[in-house]
């Protein structure tokens, strides 16, 4: 296991720049953004897809700081209902993953996409009751939709070697562990997790067990280190379905936190226990979105935390028990 660090908040530098400060912070991982929410900052989907001299500048500069590309990132929604808007983001996938295989990454994060309620609406709808009955109808209406796209894309990551890491993230269809192991299993194993705790928390997902449950059937392929803190003096009152914008920190009832403030040292230590439990030995991709503190700041502690927390070694014999 090892650290990274999505590179988004740090968009305002060059590629050179955030490599070297992440490198000089003690980070062994980069997350690169190619498309969708994450934006392409530093680099270009579509200037690096098809220009081999650019694919080798770029991997040149991240092992020239003994680092490794863990992922490519795009979400976005691939199954909005607006044709021109499903298009771009399908478009934006499936160069990712063209992309992820010429570079010899074997990821590509992003959401499983949002439909809409019915054939003939214009909007995403999340639905999170089974009535009025409707309700449930539309919801078998977005999950036959979903495994239609994701058949399909899963078909041809599948065909480029690329694992394609959902997040689980409300307000797409796939919000929590057994939609993401349902989606898995209706399409192939190319299809897992990229198991990103801050969600979880305010959904009051114990992300321990998460972890276990989808471990046991292989289905974690990235991790996100991303952290929540539930505010109880206002999700007692109105719960944690908080509309309230993200920059009014003090009326929220959760916030994203940096790594060790929404939990503190201990939890974050039995989270990579976990993972090693359940065999996953991959990165610990920091997302900073931490409306408390600034980017550098917050990658800095959330490194410091997570340094003290990842096994370096592998596990010797148990000699104990012989």
């Amino acid at each position: 296991m090892y650290i990274g660090v999505l590179t988004v908040p740090l968009g305002n530098e060059s590629l050179d720049g955030a490599l070297d400060y992440l490198s000089g912070i003690g980070v062994e991982g980069v997350e690169l953004g190619v498309g969708g929410w994450p934006g392409e900052d530093h680099v270009s989907r579509t200037a690096v897809l098809d220009d081999e001299d650019k694919q080798a500048d770029l991997l040149a500069a991240v092992e020239r700081r003994e680092m490794q590309i863990s992922a490519l990132a795009t979400h976005n929604n691939p199954l909005h209902p607006d044709e021109e808007t499903a298009a771009d983001a399908d478009t934006e996938l499936r160069e990712a993953i063209e992309l992820a295989d010429a570079l010899g990454v074997d990821t590509v994060t992003c959401f499983s996409g949002l439909p809409a309620g019915g054939p003939n609406d214009e909007v995403p709808n999340w639905i999170t009751a089974p009535w009025p009955t409707e309700h449930a109808d539309a919801h078998e209406y977005q999950w036959d939709v979903a495994i239609d796209y994701w058949s399909d894309l899963a078909a041809f990551a599948d065909d480029h070697g690329v694992d394609m890491a959902i997040e689980m993230h409300p307000n797409m269809l796939v919000y929590e562990p057994t939609g993401m192991l349902k989606l898995r299993e209706a399409t192939n194993e190319r299809i897992g997790a990229n198991f990103d705790p801050s969600h979880l928390y305010w959904q009051d997902i114990d992300v321990t067990e998460a972890i276990r449950f989808l471990g046991d059937h292989d289905a974690i392929h990235h991790f996100h280190a991303k952290d929540t803190k539930v505010y109880d003096h206002h999700s007692k009152v109105k719960g944690v379905l908080d509309t309230t914008s993200y920059a009014d920190t003090a009326d929220r009832s959760w916030l994203f936190r940096s790594i060790g403030y929404g939990h503190d040292e201990g939890h974050w230590k039995d989270v990579v226990s976990t993972l090693r439990m359940v065999g996953y030995e991959g990165v610990l991709s920091i997302e900073h979105e931490d409306a408390l503190t600034s980017s550098n700041e917050g990658l800095e502690k959330a490194v410091d935390v997570l340094d003290r927390a990842v096994f370096e070694t592998q596990p010797g014999d148990a000699y104990w028990a012989e």
